[in-house]
């Protein structure tokens, strides 16, 4: 058959040849030998850290890395600085999203309902520039983790770590706004210096097996959704995504909450509220894994590829 050519000639490139139905166990693991680490994301400020290592506590769960979405860009020194600290404190990776982003510009095409998709990349070069002086600026703070949504941001930031304009040890996360959503894209994306990589929210066991397959870098998945890139809950398919997936970050957002970015002190109440919640998601999700995964390790804190503040 023809289309078997085809499968044939993307195995001889290293690629799957299609969507791994039979699901095969990941042999990879992050360095430490552990199969999975717990993100929190949409923490957006120090007083949300400080309520999500709170309840952390509370709860008695692992949590190796929070992400921002605001942009380092609306964080002030002061603020950094702190979350800084906190992660230092509790050995948690801190990773903000970098640069201006094309909504933020006064371009229209972010705001269509067909142009959405270059809505959080760089506009034009000078959007380029900005996003490595955010970068510039957070490590000069002591971030070691960004965030970044395009494809040239992201190939830049990695020449600049070969140069030393930028820490060697940043670690560089792929946005799910990048939107790859197969192994060959994602791939390209890991070849152009993402150290993770947040995938699309609906992918399938299948599918996750076939870009396992193909690269290794951790994986990033939502459990939990936000409406506005599904609303999708996974509990159940928590253990199976690890022993699929595995490295992967497995990432609680949340259902049936407001996008609150860019945020700020007037949204603060909300944005601790929400990250509390997000954080007794990730108990729910951690005793699931418990539950029905077989012999998963997780990190301990601070453990090695974790980009710790300094």
């Amino acid at each position: 058959m023809i289309i078997e050519q085809t499968r044939a000639a993307l195995e001889k490139l290293g690629y799957p040849g299609g969507d791994l139905h039979q699901l095969p166990t990941s042999l990879k693991a992050f360095t430490d030998g552990a199969h999975y680490r717990i993100e929190i994301p949409s923490v957006e400020g120090p007083a949300v850290f400080s309520a999500i290592v709170e309840e952390m506590k509370k709860y008695n769960i692992p949590i190796h890395r929070v992400s921002q979405g605001s942009g380092i860009m609306l964080l002030t020194d002061e603020e950094i600085l702190e979350m800084a600290q906190i992660g230092r404190d509790n050995q948690i990776e801190v990773s903000l999203f970098i640069g201006p982003r094309a909504t933020f510009d006064i371009g229209a095409q972010a705001l269509t309902s067909t142009g959405k998709s270059i809505a959080l990349r760089a506009s034009g070069m000078e959007q380029v520039v900005y996003a490595l002086e955010d970068v510039k600026r957070a490590c000069r703070l002591g971030i070691r983790g960004i965030l970044v949504a395009d494809e040239g941001v992201l190939w830049a930031v990695n020449e600049f770590k070969k140069s030393g304009d930028l820490p060697a040890d940043l670690v560089v996360k792929g946005s799910v706004s990048l939107g790859a959503c197969n192994p060959i894209s994602i791939s390209l994306a890991q070849n152009a210096g993402a150290d993770t990589y947040n995938v699309a929210t609906d992918m399938t066991l299948a599918r996750l097996a076939a870009i396992r397959q193909a690269v290794d870098i951790p994986l990033d998945l939502y459990i939990e959704v936000p409406d506005d890139f599904g609303g999708f809950v996974r509990y159940y398919e928590v253990a199976e995504i690890i022993r699929v997936a595995a490295p992967v970050y497995v990432k609680f957002g949340l259902r049936n909450a407001p996008n609150i970015y860019p945020s700020g002190t007037h949204l603060e109440d909300t944005a601790v509220k929400l990250g509390r919640e997000r954080v007794r998601r990730a108990k729910i999700g951690y005793d699931f894994i418990q539950r029905y995964g077989s012999g998963f390790i997780t990190s301990e804190p601070g453990a090695a590829g974790l980009g710790i503040p300094k």
